[in-house]
């Protein structure tokens, strides 16, 4: 998931995917959009997990503002900060069918692959859901070839301090990060709760790589199959969800949603003509809500923003994913201005901070169960103050 916020280009977005009830206003900021929680918004889905407070805060590829993204430096990190969930996975297969967690199967921007001219000839172009990429692709590398790389920051333009940290992390599979919750659930004397996604689902199977097939046959070998094992699953696409089910998979599922133009790309697959528009409609959440728990909105379809940038009022989501049974957990809250609607940011400088704390704080206060974070404790830190307040 990857969504910068951009004036300009966050006008009336979130309002055309949720109608009426999405309106927006262009001199908004952060005290008018903290102010307009309803009561009915904290009604509990009933999906939700009881064990995760209220908001929970979901370390984003771990903390990722801090470490280079999906390494054990960055898990580690987000645990530490004491983060209620990790992202320990967004899952794409290898060569040889081990799940690897990279944010996408080109690994170009996110490892050293580019260093290592044994590898020269595997750079190429691809189409992934529509998209002509270029680069070196996970899927043409054995795992023992992938574990001959180390982890870089994907951008450092903005997070040049995570450079630091480049070459020190392998690339982790995702039964390494079951070992490691595993681990760590037991010096700590507590579950680690992990949150991983199916990437590309569609795109792999064509490939004759699925990744629901190992992903449920890992979950299995270390019990984090059942509905109350200490993690959720997540995907754009909701056959991706459907087929984990099938598989004997009971744990939450939350379906992650695009912009509201876009289709899924198992819709555009099997000719569904619906997209992300339709799936926000209450008789779409009720569809969702017979075989998921939750969904995973961007975040101005919580608080639509205006053709500046700014915040509006909150649209009718919460209200209605709570109607349908399902909790919310969007994504994804940065601290840099870059990444902020134009009220939040603090100077010129897209690196520099901006003040996350009042936009986390607007959207606590819609009713949200949870959200993703690449700067944990920042987001731990604006939950503890809501739920105290």
């Amino acid at each position: 998931m990857e969504k910068r916020q951009e004036p300009g280009r966050r006008t009336v977005l979130g309002a055309a995917a949720l109608g009426a009830g999405a309106a927006v206003f262009a001199s908004a900021g952060p005290a008018s959009a903290a102010g307009t929680a309803a009561p009915e918004h904290r009604r509990t889905p009933a999906g939700r997990p009881a064990d995760l407070p209220v908001p929970f805060v979901i370390g984003h590829r771990g903390a990722s503002g801090y470490r280079p993204e999906h390494t054990f430096g960055s898990y580690q990190l987000a645990l530490d900060m004491g983060a209620d969930v990790i992202e320990a996975g967004d899952l794409v297969p290898t060569k040889d069918g081990h799940l690897v967690c990279r944010h996408e199967p080109d690994i170009s921007a996110t490892t050293d692959v580019a260093d290592h001219h044994e590898f020269a000839g595997r750079k190429t172009t691809k189409t992934v859901d529509g998209k002509k990429i270029t680069g070196w692709f996970t899927e043409d590398f054995t795992l023992s070839e992938l574990k001959t790389l180390r982890a870089n920051e994907r951008i450092p333009d903005v997070r040049q301090h995570n450079t630091l940290y480049n070459g020190r992390w392998e690339v982790p599979t995702f039964e390494e990060v079951l070992q490691w919750a595993e681990r760590e659930g037991r010096r700590r004397g507590r579950s680690v709760w992990i949150f991983p996604e199916t990437k590309h689902p569609t795109y792999f199977r064509k490939l004759g790589l699925g990744v629901e097939e190992p992903l449920a046959k890992l979950l299995r070998r270390y019990g984090r199959h059942t509905a109350h094992a200490p993690n959720l699953l997540q995907s754009f696409e909701p056959s991706s969800l459907q087929r984990l089910s099938e598989l004997g998979v009971e744990c939450p599922k939350v379906v992650l949603v695009d912009e509201p133009s876009v289709k899924p790309a198992d819709f555009i697959e099997s000719g569904d003509p619906r997209t992300t528009a339709d799936l926000l409609k209450p008789e779409g959440l009720k569809w969702i809500a017979g075989f998921a728990q939750g969904i995973g909105p961007w975040l101005p379809q919580i608080i639509a923003q205006d053709d500046k940038g700014r915040l509006g009022k909150p649209t009718a989501l919460v209200r209605d994913a709570h109607a349908a049974g399902l909790f919310l957990t969007p994504y994804t809250v940065r601290n840099e201005n870059s990444f902020l609607p134009l009220d939040f940011r603090v100077g010129t400088n897209p690196g520099d901070y901006g003040n996350s704390l009042a936009y986390f704080e607007a959207l606590f206060a819609t009713g949200i169960d949870g959200l993703f974070s690449d700067d944990p404790d920042t987001a731990l830190l604006a939950a503890e103050e809501f739920r105290t307040h």
